[in-house]
């Protein structure tokens, strides 16, 4: 890794690359720490055990805690990713033509992402305003009126495109998914923060056996965490290879030839999806809080899209799984290679081309994406668990989410340096 690394920042268009990169995350990073007008960010402070504040600070890479112009990062784009992608599941008829049309597709349907962002931004700032004020006994909003909430809307809208375009550019001339690393940058940023902390509270201040106690569990927690990283570095290295023949080449290039298809084809993703479905009704739900707080109905969806309770951590581990299925399908269309497999000649030893092709990979990626699944659902839900049961309101900034997230860029970004560094060096030999 560390040769690759090294390679990379030899090489004159990769390390451009990678200084784009952090100077996009250093704008990014600058941005989160501009209060939105008219909010008193002293407030945010009594709703950082919110459940629904935790996600969103996650996915505004962490600049929700001083209630940024960036405080909705990229979460409305994910949103409205999710509900492009359902809506090509042959529910809009255009929306599924254009996601066969190659490139051409793909700009519209990134166009229609975008309005649907912008809409989605406009109606989760207004919500948010209305919620977290009341949440914070209304000290967040500073002379609260239609206009105030109309312009910190706007505010928070344009921050949260303006964070999307970021996104894009580190995509296009950056080093990888900048969507991506937005949400790394904003996890990473407040590790140390965490770790000061910790040592602040549990070490520094603590005596005798207190200390010694206080110090084993930052040994233990340690430990776990290298434990749970290197597991899932494993497991999303994990793949199986298909075996593929190919008709017209020889057979000593037909021994070398298979279809990798990985334990987690879907990635980091569902959880991004699944946490992204969860904040939609919470986000709704804010517009009822003053005037329905005490209703029974209220509380009881309350606790359905809560992560702080047993009905809402199962509803998020249901989600989860239903969303690695689809994503896996969405990543690997089995109908798709069966049939750029008849184009290439290509055949799967013992299994008929065409219909019987795309069965047996269909099969193939849901046994895979069954452990995946159950892999993605014990990460995320692991510790919102042991929060419940030990009654520890404290989030950590690497936990469950988070830590699949960090781990999944990393190497996914590693991957894309790694594929960057191949491709020049296959066009340096050609030219020589």
């Amino acid at each position: 890794m560390f040769s690759t690394l090294k390679q990379a920042f030899k090489d004159k268009n990769i390390r451009g690359r990678i200084f784009f990169t952090l100077w996009m995350l250093i704008v990014f990073r600058i941005g989160s720490h501009i209060t939105v007008p008219f909010v008193n960010a002293g407030a945010v402070s009594t709703l950082a055990n919110s459940g629904l504040f935790g996600l969103l600070n996650t996915f505004g890479g962490g600049a929700l805690a001083s209630y940024s112009i960036f405080s909705l990062g990229v979460s409305p784009y994910i949103t409205a990713s999710i509900v492009i992608q359902l809506l090509q599941m042959e529910i809009v008829p255009s929306f599924t033509e254009w996601s066969k049309q190659g490139e051409v597709g793909r700009r519209k349907l990134n166009k229609w992402t975008r309005y649907f962002a912008v809409a989605i931004a406009f109606f989760q700032s207004l919500a948010l305003s209305l919620g977290f004020n009341s949440l914070a006994q209304f000290g967040l909003i500073q002379n609260p009126s239609t206009t105030t909430y109309l312009f910190i809307a706007l505010i928070m809208t344009a921050g949260s495109m303006f964070v999307t375009w970021i996104g894009e550019q580190i995509t296009q001339y950056g080093v990888g998914n900048g969507t991506s690393l937005i949400i790394f940058a904003g996890i990473v940023s407040r590790v140390p923060t965490e770790i000061v902390a910790f040592v602040s509270s549990k070490l520094l201040k603590a005596e005798g056996n207190a200390l010694v106690q206080n110090g084993l569990l930052a040994l233990a927690f340690i430990l776990i965490m290298i434990l749970i990283i290197t597991f899932v570095v494993f497991i999303n290295q994990a793949e199986r290879r298909i075996p593929v023949r190919y008709s017209k080449r020889a057979n000593s290039a037909n021994q070398r030839a298979h279809l990798p298809l990985k334990i987690n084809s879907a990635g980091v993703i569902p959880v991004i999806f699944a946490s992204s479905l969860i904040m939609v009704p919470q986000t709704i739900l804010n517009f009822f809080r003053a005037s329905h707080g005490e209703a029974e109905w209220f509380k009881l969806v309350s606790r359905i899209f809560s992560l702080q309770d047993p009905l809402g951590i199962a509803l998020y581990a249901v989600t989860i799984i239903l969303f690695t299925f689809f994503y896996a399908h969405i990543q690997i269309n089995p109908e798709r290679v069966a049939e750029n497999f008849q184009k290439s000649g290509a055949y799967i030893p013992s299994v008929r081309p065409g219909l019987a092709t795309e069965q047996f990979i269909s099969t193939v990626l849901n046994r895979l994406s069954f452990f995946g699944a159950l892999f993605l659902m014990a990460i995320a839900t692991a510790p919102l668990v042991i929060s419940y049961v030990l009654d520890m309101s404290q989030r950590v900034a690497l936990s469950g989410t988070s830590l699949l997230i960090v781990v999944g860029v990393a190497l996914d970004t590693y991957k894309q340096i790694e594929g960057r560094l191949i491709k020049h060096r296959y066009i340096g030999f050609i030219r020589e």
